[in-house]
């Protein structure tokens, strides 16, 4: 089984800017998500996990973002045991991405 792989702010940007096909999911709380998001990203929480692991491209690379980059691990580490083939965590979470934008 494979692991998921750290993704830098910067790194996020370059795929974006260069059109790559991402799926961006934010497991954040739904407040701090209006407040401000990755443009793009899906807010993903435990309501509406397993409709999205149903419904998604597996084979599509997923970045995952949380506030800081330590909660988005775990929830990499799952997305994998749920069968996504490219999984990255986001470094420096969404924060990373305000402080960087």
């Amino acid at each position: 089984m494979s692991s998921f792989q750290h993704l830098s702010v910067a790194e996020l940007k370059a795929k974006l800017h260069a059109g790559e096909s991402l799926q961006i999911v934010d497991i954040r709380d739904a407040t701090s998500f209006a407040a401000g998001h990755i443009p793009g990203a899906f807010n993903l929480n435990n309501d509406n996990l397993a409709d999205y692991i149903r419904d998604a491209d597996m084979d599509e690379p997923l970045v995952v973002v949380c506030y800081h980059g330590i909660s988005s691990q775990r929830a990499s580490t799952y997305m994998i045991e749920q069968g996504f083939d490219q999984v990255f965590s986001l470094d420096g979470g969404f924060q990373g991405w305000q402080d960087n934008h």
